[in-house]
């Protein structure tokens, strides 16, 4: 893998032993950014416009839409019972965020515009617009809410 492969994609740390490791078959939108010693396997699609930090870890067949943020030390997991050959991905939507050291289970959705709290670990579909946490992950609040309260952080602190 190298960056001609995706010239309109940011690899962080290419060139050294902390380049990402992209798996054959992984389609990458545009304007996408994937951190550091991330593994995307393969058959995955990655939409664009995606902020993929450091040390994530995507299974293989996994889709991930537009607009999408996955925070560091992120795990995508695809075999609900190990080992198998039988691939159950993950789906996460459009304008979803999944925060730092959280755990997506095989074959579970992250919902258009959802959450997903740092170190969660989701068990079942999460619905468009909701934000969970915990573990396992449960309903907190709203994507409405949850931007709300980010706004006001940034207004507080910015």
């Amino acid at each position: 893998m190298n960056q001609m492969e995706y010239p309109s994609v940011t690899l962080y740390g290419l060139g050294g032993p902390d380049a990402p490791t992209i798996e054959e078959g992984v389609a990458i939108g545009d304007g996408t950014r994937i951190g550091q010693k991330t593994y995307v396997g393969m058959n995955t699609q990655i939409g664009k416009d995606c902020r993929i930090m450091q040390h994530v870890t995507i299974c293989k067949d996994a889709v991930i839409a537009d607009d999408v943020f996955i925070g560091p030390n992120t795990t995508f997991l695809n075999d609900k019972y190990p080992p198998t050959q039988i691939s159950q991905p993950p789906i996460v939507r459009c304008g979803a965020i999944v925060g730092g050291g959280s755990t997506v289970g095989p074959g579970h959705i992250i919902g258009f515009r959802s959450g997903v709290g740092h170190g969660s670990n989701v068990t079942k579909d999460i619905p468009d617009g909701e934000v969970w946490c915990g573990n396992p992950a449960t309903f907190h609040m709203t994507r409405d809410e949850y931007d709300r309260r980010q706004a006001e952080l940034v207004e507080r602190l910015g």
